[in-house]
């Protein structure tokens, strides 16, 4: 199983990782760490899989209803909550969220006392799911530190007028992310430039990680966008 481990300077006590697709069971389209129950994958590879990951946990992840939206739930109200983001300030409760060039952000406080994740795409950050999850975690946001794992890189991700538009009219400043194409109407997209904008206008400062690309990194990552029926990987955070 390769794992990947944010590079932050997070407190001791705040434990969080990133699952590839290598090290799994699942045969193609979705070989083989897929970790995705509703994607079309065999359920035994998936239980099976999950079963692997659970041995680097202290319990099992409080998985989402994931629909591309600003919902946070607090990980023990509800089971199976329908949300893209999650926090927590139990010790041994695992935030997870699931991608596959959306992006994955894993967030604690400076003092230890409380982690979230949250599923970004385009939709849900231009909608704010990021700072619903900033304000749900209830500290300072000067006290927050943020990780962005792998997710579809700037080479990558073209998308629409309508996908720039949704983002330049709240923040002038995200003009810059995009790069016109020769196609009319079409522009690539930095998706982890989106992300600090949106951060740093929440109050969020310290913000790691970012820079790998789903899409390109075949060997490693799934990719929606890339390959259509795909498996996903999950990026979680807990407190130990």
């Amino acid at each position: 199983m390769n794992l990947i481990v944010p590079d932050w300077p997070a407190p001791a006590r705040i434990k969080g990782l990133m699952t590839t697709r290598v090290g799994g069971v699942s045969q193609a389209p979705w070989a083989s760490f897929n970790l995705g129950d509703h994607v079309g994958d065999e359920p035994a590879h998936v239980a099976a899989n999950r079963a692997r990951l659970r041995q680097h946990l202290p319990a099992e992840p409080g998985w989402l209803k994931q629909v591309h939206s600003a919902r946070v739930a607090e990980l023990g109200q509800e089971s199976n909550p329908e949300a893209d983001a999650a926090f927590t300030r139990q010790a041994g409760q695992v935030c997870p969220v699931l991608t596959a060039d959306c992006l994955p952000v894993l967030f604690c406080d400076r003092a230890g006392s409380v982690v979230a994740a949250a599923h970004a795409g385009w939709r849900g950050l231009a909608d704010g799911v990021l700072e619903a999850t900033v304000a749900a975690m209830q500290v300072p946001p000067g006290e927050i530190l943020a990780w962005m794992g792998a997710a579809i890189g700037p080479l990558a991700f073209e998308v629409g007028d309508e996908v720039r538009q949704a983002f330049v009219a709240q923040h002038a400043e995200a003009a810059g992310a995009f790069v016109q194409q020769p196609v009319p109407g079409k522009w690539l997209a930095d998706i982890y430039q989106l992300a600090r904008i949106r951060l740093s206008h929440a109050g969020v400062k310290a913000v790691y990680g970012g820079g790998r690309c789903t899409f390109n990194e075949a060997a490693t990552f799934y990719s929606y966008r890339r390959e259509g029926v795909t498996g996903r990987m999950a990026s979680l955070i807990w407190l130990a």
